[in-house]
């Protein structure tokens, strides 16, 4: 079964939901770790694959290096030295600290406490947001001002779409288990089969 393919963070007509406005996050974050690891690649003198002894000697780049995990993580899963990490780039004032704070800032949207009021919230975050002089963080506070009424919609009705994203999965793995169907028929009468929750009485009764 073709799969088609999952739409862009920033193009037009895509609208983030609870679930995916974490992910764009992330992929933003994600990507100012990319240019930052980059930028000290050519400021070390480094310019195409190869051996990175250059690197490996300049502090800069060693600030970089295996950041990733520690920025996309959920805080509460940190390793200690991932929590290190974070520390480093804290004290270092790293463009990436900033970064990762607007992201864990717009994931604290989906888990105020009673009281608080998200439209606020959200408010508060998009003028931090556009003030930053990111350029993938301005991208992400774009993409989220786009659609802020449908998020907050979304965040006051306690709207999520887990539980389609889980049978998707589902499918998927139902498709790839099969190593690929002769027809679209077969493959929905597997999904049907797996995924309807019916009891199948085999004729040997086991």
């Amino acid at each position: 079964m073709p799969r088609s393919p999952a739409p862009a963070p920033h193009t037009p007509g895509y609208a983030p939901t609870p679930s995916t406005s974490p992910e764009l996050a992330n992929a933003a974050v994600d990507e100012v770790r990319r240019a930052a690891w980059n930028s000290t690649r050519r400021a070390a003198g480094v310019t195409r694959p190869g051996p990175l002894a250059r690197v490996r000697q300049d502090p800069a780049a060693q600030l970089v290096k295996y950041t990733r995990w520690a920025l996309l993580k959920d805080p509460a899963n940190w390793t200690d030295s991932q929590r290190q990490t974070i520390t480093q780039l804290r004290r270092a004032r790293h463009v990436l600290f900033r970064a990762w704070v607007l992201k864990e800032e717009l994931r604290d949207l989906y888990r105020l406490p009673p009281g608080r009021h998200p439209d606020a919230h959200l408010d508060a975050w998009l003028a931090r947001a556009s003030r930053c002089r990111i350029p993938a963080m301005l991208d992400l506070s774009r993409t989220i001002r786009r659609h802020r009424d449908q998020i907050l919609a979304a965040v006051q009705l306690d709207l999520s779409n887990s539980k389609l994203e889980g049978l998707n999965s589902k499918i998927r793995l139902i498709n790839h288990r099969g190593y690929g169907h002769h027809s679209p028929a077969a493959v929905i009468a597997m999904i049907y089969l797996c995924c309807s929750g019916l009891t199948i009485t085999l004729p040997t009764g086991r």
